[in-house]
């Protein structure tokens, strides 16, 4: 049986139409999982989520996931999960692409998305 709403999705077409760094769009969900594509140059704010863990996955670029006690450094393929409650603040020295996994779309102030984000990624 074949479902219609069922379709492949190019993420490099997804991610060369966003707009705003840091900014989260969600791709496909399964199994209560939301599967969304972001792109970041700079740094995120400090910050948590309570309520979700958040899954990194890199495509593009690299990717450091600054946590208080160390840096993890993620190149194209790699991923990290930080845990649900753990401070952490990304950062891309050029700009990466990536997947996130996580219950929630976590990119707003609260998820650590810095107010210049809101400027369009062309500027």
């Amino acid at each position: 049986m074949h479902d219609a709403r069922v379709e492949k999705v190019d993420l490099a077409a997804v991610l060369d139409g966003l707009d705003e760094f840091w900014s989260q769009r969600v791709v496909g969900e399964a199994n209560g999982t939301l599967l969304k594509v972001a792109k970041g140059t700079g740094s995120t704010l400090w910050h948590s989520h309570d309520d979700q863990d958040e899954t990194f996955l890199v495509m593009s670029g690299r990717l450091v996931v600054q946590l208080r006690d160390r840096d993890v450094t993620l190149d194209p393929g790699e991923m990290f999960i930080v845990p649900r409650g753990v401070e952490h603040c990304p950062i891309a020295p050029d700009e990466a692409r990536f997947l996130i996994l996580g219950t929630s779309i976590t990119s707003n102030a609260a998820g650590g998305k810095p107010a210049w984000s809101a400027r369009p990624a062309s500027a």
